[in-house]
């Protein structure tokens, strides 16, 4: 695969973003960073399946893993209709991963709210509702959520913003951001509560519970998170899609 193939390349970015570091930067580091974000199989990957797109990708990936995937709940999946799918988020990207392959014999048209980061993910972006909340553009992407809102798409979205993380041995998603349920109230949605089960390594949680109490405010840990992906291979997860709630009957 030629550099111009590369969805990942450790060097371009660091020279993208500040040529003269690079020239500073060790090769041992940039060694390191390659390897723990398998800049390697992640770009095979992509160029192996460079020509799937959305549920065909996501299932794909999940054999990549080995993953076995088993599911409660079903059911309470309307075939059609404007729904709010609100997702924990204990490992990541495999998590969308996971949803969007058992959703496929219920629903064409899952849309995801995510960084807007994601939407070069080329292969997925067609599922994205990319936000910037601090960007120029954040009034755009905002607005392109409430519209989304008001679609009969089944929505999903992660409310914790990000993955979960282990507080007195009990791995747990931060405190959910509130908006999901003021759009869904306004727009009369069905909400669905939906649980996976998982956690990454103790050396994420870790580093994450160390740099919290050092006070630094930079999610360092998160630069492991594609390194933690691929300890989820072999592994077992379990989707848990609970009873329908009415919006509209939620306290304010």
């Amino acid at each position: 695969m030629s550099d111009k193939q590369k969805f990942i390349d450790i060097k371009r970015v660091i020279s993208d973003k500040n040529p003269k570091l690079l020239k500073w930067v060790p090769g041992f580091v940039i060694r390191y960073l390659k390897r723990i974000l398998h800049e390697d199989e992640i770009n095979y990957v992509i160029d192996k399946n460079r020509d799937k797109m959305n549920f065909e990708f996501c299932q794909e990936v999940i054999n990549y893993f080995n993953i076995e995937l088993t599911v409660e709940g079903l059911e309470n999946i309307p075939g059609q209709g404007g729904c709010v799918l609100a997702v924990n988020h204990p490992l990541g990207g495999m998590d969308a991963m996971a949803i969007v392959t058992l959703l496929e014999q219920k629903r064409s048209d899952i849309k995801f709210i995510v960084n807007d980061v994601l939407l070069n993910l080329e292969n997925l972006k067609g599922m994205f509702v990319g936000v910037n909340k601090l960007g120029k553009n954040a009034k755009d992407s905002l607005k392109k959520v409430d519209e989304l809102f008001a679609t009969d798409q089944l929505i999903c979205i992660f409310p914790a913003g990000l993955v979960s993380r282990k507080k007195k041995g009990v791995v747990q998603d931060l405190e959910w951001k509130k908006t999901f349920i003021t759009r869904a109230r306004k727009n009369k949605k069905l909400i669905i509560p939906a649980h996976i089960n998982g956690e990454l390594s103790n050396f994420f949680y870790r580093l994450s519970n160390i740099r919290t109490k050092l006070g630094v405010k930079a999610n360092i840990e998160m630069l492991y998170l594609v390194n933690e992906m691929f300890k989820q291979q072999d592994k077992k997860m379990k989707v848990v899609f609970g009873t329908p709630i009415d919006s509209t009957e939620l306290d304010r």
